[in-house]
């Protein structure tokens, strides 16, 4: 005859895993009450989902370096409103002499000078000091990030707009790009006809690395040209295989001549995109100063504020060392 404990195995297993499971809080003290575990358990368990928060702030994608900083000019640091830069400018040919022991010609050569005037920007951040405690991610470094980002792309707009737009000189006068070193837009996209065109212009006044004095060129591309410039029937496979590898990250490499530069903040005027190919020596860039800085505000409950501020001017030089690339 079987003894209790085979003949009730099973409700004593029951038993021994309800006692078990409530004494670890695995399944309700009312279920375990009611000698089953049921939906009753499987139906209240999501009250014990927890859920993770994030501990680090991240920053959306974005241009957070200068792409034009350290591909002109840098005439460093800057004390005052403005800073120059003088031009000398070339001489004829040397003229023949056919009169013996006559009287001197001296010649002439022109000296002219260019002015970049400094901007001032200033931006801030506040954090409240009651806000730190009640999150995980402490948003200060990443405030700041945020802050030295825009500088950054302050930089390189500055320097767009003095390589395209008015140069000013010592006595005040504005001298715009000269129609011969732009290329228009033709009604069509960027296409290698226009590049050819601007390599072209670069050789012709002596700005190219062939020149004398060598001059590493630069262009500002943005996504749209090189879809236009992987879509032209003129590419050859060599073409196409070039402009492949900077689609592909690699703009260490040259395409016809130029350093390719990524700047997706070109924008139009009435349906027309500019952007431009430069030498170095054509555009000088400056800083007065600047600085990032995080410090409480006394007369804001001690909120901390986060700032950066800054002075920064550039100046195109040479006209011949910049070309306008107009498209649609």
């Amino acid at each position: 005859m079987k003894s209790y404990f085979q003949t009730h195995k099973w409700q004593i297993a029951l038993a021994v895993g309800l006692v078990i499971a409530t004494a670890f809080s695995l399944i309700p003290h009312e279920a375990a009450a009611a000698g089953f575990v049921g939906f009753a358990g499987t139906n209240t368990i999501t009250q014990a989902f927890v859920q993770q928060f994030d501990s680090t702030i991240r920053m959306e994608a974005q241009q957070k370096t200068s792409r034009f900083e350290s591909r002109v000019t840098d005439r460093g640091s800057i004390t005052g409103e403005s800073f120059t830069a003088n031009r000398l400018g070339s001489l004829d040919e040397t003229p023949e002499n056919t009169t013996r022991h006559g009287d001197t010609q001296w010649s002439d050569i022109e000296h002219s000078t260019r002015v970049a005037l400094m901007r001032d920007f200033y931006q801030a951040l506040p954090v409240d000091r009651a806000d730190v405690p009640k999150v995980l991610a402490n948003p200060n470094g990443s405030y700041m990030d945020s802050l030295l980002a825009a500088w950054n792309r302050r930089k390189d707009g500055i320097i767009f707009s003095a390589g395209l737009g008015n140069s000013q000189t010592k006595e005040g006068d504005l001298i715009a790009l000269p129609s011969e070193q732009k290329i228009l837009h033709g009604s069509a996209g960027f296409t290698k006809a226009k590049l050819i065109t601007a390599k072209k212009l670069f050789r012709r006044n002596e700005a190219d690395e062939q020149a004398d004095i060598p001059q590493e060129l630069y262009i500002a591309y943005t996504s749209d040209m090189l879809e236009d410039i992987l879509s032209d029937t003129t590419l050859t496979s060599a073409d196409f295989m070039a402009v492949k590898m900077l689609q592909e990250g690699n703009i260490a490499s040259k395409w016809m001549g130029f350093n390719w530069v990524p700047y997706e903040r070109i924008t139009s005027s009435g349906g027309v995109y500019s952007t431009m190919a430069w030498a170095k020596d054509a555009i000088h860039f400056g800083t007065g100063f600047f600085e990032g800085k995080a410090s409480p505000r006394p007369d804001k409950k001690d909120t901390m504020q986060l700032s950066a501020a800054g002075s920064i001017g550039a100046v195109r030089v040479w006209e011949y060392g910049v070309v306008e690339i107009q498209f649609q």
